[in-house]
């Protein structure tokens, strides 16, 4: 059997050019060299993220009902967030998102995936994780829910009945399908890696 791989690979970039610098992406635009062709792309850069599958003890997943302005739905999600505080580690922003979101805390952390989420026009890579053994906190002091996060809901599901909604197209954060089925993976026994 061949092992698939993702490998490292750069093509000669002529020129950036920058397009646009906001609160939250950027965008530029490279010119590229290939195989004596010039053309260019728009990249959006992210600052990357992370995604947490929350399981309590009895198998159900944390998920969150909050709407998405750029899709115009209110979207099932798992807790998530955007690796905005400089120098901060995937896990330890993992960790305040599920603070903050979740109103929760894990004893246990297992890395899941690094799912690259658009790899054809953005930069964002997002690291996902299993926390388990959680417990019920008070939000954060000082932090106060803002805008789609002050009216998103926290629901528990059974994973699953998250997986059969994946599966079923009605739930479609790519977080949450990658998420959701790799811990149903592990759930079965199958390891995600044999690296």
């Amino acid at each position: 059997m061949t092992l698939l791989s993702d490998e490292p690979e750069s093509w000669p970039v002529t020129h950036v050019e920058p397009v646009f610098d906001g609160v939250l992406l950027g965008v530029r635009r490279d010119s590229i060299e290939h195989d004596g062709d010039t053309f260019d792309r728009e990249i959006i850069v992210h600052p990357g993220a992370v995604g947490i599958v929350a399981l309590d003890d009895d198998g159900r997943v944390l998920v969150l009902r909050q709407y998405r302005h750029a899709v115009q739905r209110g979207m099932i999600e798992i807790p998530a967030g955007l690796l905005d505080v400089e120098g901060e580690p995937p896990l330890e922003a993992a960790r305040r998102e599920l603070r903050e979101e979740g109103m929760l805390e894990a004893d246990q952390w297992t890395p899941l995936l690094e799912l690259r989420t658009s790899p054809g026009a953005s930069t964002e890579v997002v690291h996902l994780f299993l926390a388990e053994r959680l417990r019920s906190v008070e939000l954060p002091d000082g932090f106060t829910p803002r805008h789609e996060e002050a009216s998103m809901t926290r629901l528990w599901v059974a994973l699953s009945d998250l997986v059969e909604a994946v599966l079923a197209g009605r739930v479609s954060n790519s977080l949450t399908v990658a998420g959701s089925l790799a811990v149903d993976r592990l759930r079965h026994g199958k390891p995600l890696s044999t690296a």
